[in-house]
């Protein structure tokens, strides 16, 4: 399976960790790949290459030399794949997808380090925090930083040598209290560091520092008698203990941990991130990534962990997921947590993905609705262990009241949509009394008799409106006709949302946040309603008959002539005698009129 012009090269790798490099006859690069055995690893992919993916084919078509570094450790491969990718960036490599740039906070490297939001990440010296993904922690940690600690929001280059000449005068910021006009000398260099260390703890997540600090100051203030300056710290304690009660959402014992999970829709997979210190949730980030050869889920998430870390500069030793990544970072500890704490961690973090994921969603299909009908028919497909998708999706329900004026309808759903032409009621004929289950079995028979016997197309699934008996009656048609190897037939329970298959006894239940629970529900419902609509009109009509039989010299021709123009009782009795006379004429409008007004 090895090309002749790549096997000296191939059978002649090393059995050692280290990365490899896949160029084409023209000299471009193609692919960059990580590996624990670099022999193994790259023999892999022409030994695979008659199950692969179409990509995966033609990248082996193409191959036509192999380059090769061997590194100490699978880490060290981890890192040096991820340092490449960045700098060539291969045509058939993992893309991680930054969709948008956040904004971080700067402390910027000067004299009096100025604080402010940024996108660009300079490398210049300067400390950078985040980035963050929401908008509302941003907001919040800077509006704590402004009410702790008073600093410059100017442009100037405060230079000791030009405070000290008197060059700069104070200004409004000075006089409203949100600068201590350091410009002019009236605020420390060591008192305006101590406030930016202060605050660099603070955004690193070390609160808890912090309050101690300040508490210790407070007592120290109210020893010396310094009443002030106390009631100053203990405003800037309270705003750090209700920040801090909003950010601690989980065991205080949890000091310094990265949250990491995978979640895998196609060819789209979602790494979210929660960063973790004293308790607190300081950081939250999902990235997209495309796999473009399908790699295994493990090497994905080993990829994006590293430019996950790569990117925020974060660096704990320990890590807790939801599967362990195929490479793992030296000095690093995996866990899969099972229960506790760390389990929900692991949870909301799957959460971020989910919600994530359904922001993509309706992104992509607000674009393309024609995208959105075919996922959804394919999820309803594989839910369903179909071998076709429901294009075509019928449904029936009965409704009656004890009995009375029974009907059935069937309604009818073309891709995902309500097709409304081709709803049916059906009035039942054969059966007496309330038979719910017998009247499901005549309607049924009724409707794909027809069906077949105009050579009309039949529907993929039907969607049965009631439990095991129904979907057991509704069966029986099926199988008498001959269809139940063409027709998906299920029951929809109402009272938890069942799922019943014909012949199995144990109810299946589709997610309540699925795609397909909505839209069986969605024409169960409307099935629903289109019946209730008839039964309701037949159920009118025969009371306002029934009523009509005890007025004499009112025959059966101006009843219905009444029932068609007024639709209902409560509105023929309503009516004022010149609308009933322009229906049915002037005397029996006076007989009608007095019925109900006169009697």
């Amino acid at each position: 399976m090895v090309p002749e012009s790549l096997q000296d090269t191939i059978y002649n790798l090393p059995d050692q960790p280290g990365v490899y490099q896949y160029y084409d006859a023209d000299g471009k690069l193609l692919y960059i790949g990580k590996a624990k055995n670099l022999k193994k690893r790259v023999l892999s992919y022409f030994s695979k290459v008659d199950t692969a993916n179409a990509k995966l084919k033609i990248l082996v078509r193409k191959i036509a030399r192999i380059e090769f570094v061997v590194v100490d450790s699978e880490s060290d491969a981890l890192l040096l794949e991820n340092n490449l990718i960045k700098q060539y960036q291969p045509k058939y490599n993992i893309l991680l997808k930054d969709d948008k740039t956040y904004p971080w906070i700067c402390i910027k490297h000067e004299h009096f380090p100025r604080i402010f939001t940024t996108r660009r990440y300079v490398r210049d010296g300067s400390s950078y925090f985040g980035p963050y993904t929401s908008g509302k922690m941003l907001h919040t940690l800077l509006g704590l930083i402004k009410e702790l600690y008073p600093l410059r929001t100017c442009n100037l280059a405060l230079e000791p040598s030009a405070i000290a000449a008197g060059v700069y005068r104070p200004c409004l910021e000075e006089q409203i209290g949100n600068c201590l006009a350091p410009c002019v000398g009236e605020q420390s260099a060591d008192d305006y560091m101590l406030n930016i260390e202060a605050i660099k703890s603070i955004l690193k997540g070390n609160v808890r520092d912090v309050i101690r600090d300040i508490t210790e100051q407070m007592r120290q203030a109210a020893e010396a008698l310094e009443f002030e300056r106390a009631q100053v710290l203990k405003q800037k304690l309270d705003a750090l203990n209700s920040y801090q009660s909003k950010t601690t959402i989980i065991n205080p014992q949890i000091k310094d941990i990265e949250v990491y999970t995978l979640l895998q829709h196609d060819s789209t997979s979602l790494v979210n991130m929660l960063k973790v210190l004293n308790g607190a949730i300081i950081q939250s980030y999902t990235l997209r990534v495309n796999v473009q050869l399908d790699e295994p889920p493990a090497e994905v998430f080993a990829n994006a962990i590293s430019e996950i870390r790569d990117r925020f500069s974060i660096s704990s030793k320990e890590l807790i997921t939801n599967i362990i990544p195929d490479f793992k970072l030296d000095g690093v500890t995996y866990s899969v947590p099972v229960r506790g704490d760390r389990k929900k961690l692991v949870e909301l973090s799957l959460s971020n993905c989910f919600a994530y994921y359904s922001e993509i969603v309706k992104q992509e299909e607000s674009k393309n609705p024609q995208e959105r009908q075919e996922r959804i028919l394919t999820t309803l497909m594989k839910d369903l262990n179909m071998t076709v998708q429901p294009t075509h999706i019928e449904c029936f329900d009965n409704s009656n009241l004890q009995g009375t004026n029974p009907v059935a309808s069937c309604v009818v759903f073309k891709n995902a949509k309500p097709s409304k032409r081709d709803y049916r009621h059906f009035m039942i004929k054969t059966v007496e009394g309330p038979n719910d289950f017998a009247s499901m079995k005549e309607v049924v028979y009724r409707r794909y008799h027809r069906l077949v016997e105009v050579g009309q197309p039949l529907p993929q699934l039907i969607v049965i409106d009631g439990g095991k008996g129904q979907l057991a009656a509704a069966m029986e048609s099926i199988c008498e006709l001959g269809l139940q190897e063409q027709i998906t037939v299920i029951g929809l329970a109402k009272r938890l949302e069942e799922v019943f298959f014909a012949g199995d006894p144990v109810p299946f239940y589709l997610d309540k946040r699925s795609s397909s629970l909505k839209v069986i529900q969605h024409i169960r419902d409307e099935a629903h309603r289109f019946g209730v609509r008839l039964h309701t009109k037949r159920r009118s009509k025969a009371q306002l008959q029934s009523e009509f039989d005890s007025i004499e010299g009112v025959g059966p021709k101006s009843v219905e002539q009444l029932f068609a123009h007024f639709k209902s009782m409560d509105a023929i009795i309503a009516a004022n005698i010149s609308d009933l006379e322009s229906i049915i004429g002037k005397k029996r409008a006076e007989i009608v009129f007095n019925h109900f007004h006169h009697p």
